[in-house]
């Protein structure tokens, strides 16, 4: 195959890794804003209890307790949609590093067929 061609190649491959890298962090910086909302939405839930407890639990403990189980189940709804949402992203990941790899090892073998192209065409000729 011709030097050109290898090196041609060579930059398709570099500018997919690079693209693929990007589309990596991204990922991550997903995983961090759902970790983030996650414990938002734990701190959240938490302070609603003890609002509702402050507020109802004396007073009114059938009111408190209603409260209670509505907040619940839609705590439990947002955790469930990031769950969902981070199963999601751990499969864009994998999808992402699977074409990472593939990419670097089609790279890398273009990079020892240009070392060796070069090779022979310095030696082309000589005498061994």
């Amino acid at each position: 195959m011709a030097i050109a061609n290898l090196q041609e190649m060579l930059l398709s491959y570099t500018k997919q890794q690079a693209s693929i890298n990007a589309k990596l962090g991204e990922v991550f910086m997903d995983f961090a804003t759902a970790t983030r909302s996650y414990a938002t939405k734990q701190q959240q839930y938490n302070e609603q209890v003890q609002n509702y407890y402050y507020q109802y639990n004396e007073s009114d403990p059938e009111m408190y307790y209603d409260l209670i189980e509505i907040l619940e189940n839609e705590h439990e709804l947002d955790l469930a949609r990031l769950e969902s949402w981070e199963s999601s992203l751990d499969v864009e990941k994998n999808e992402l590093e699977t074409q990472l790899s593939e990419i670097t090892t089609f790279r890398d073998n273009c990079v020892k067929l240009l070392s060796n192209n070069i090779k022979k065409d310095f030696t082309y000729g000589t005498v061994s």
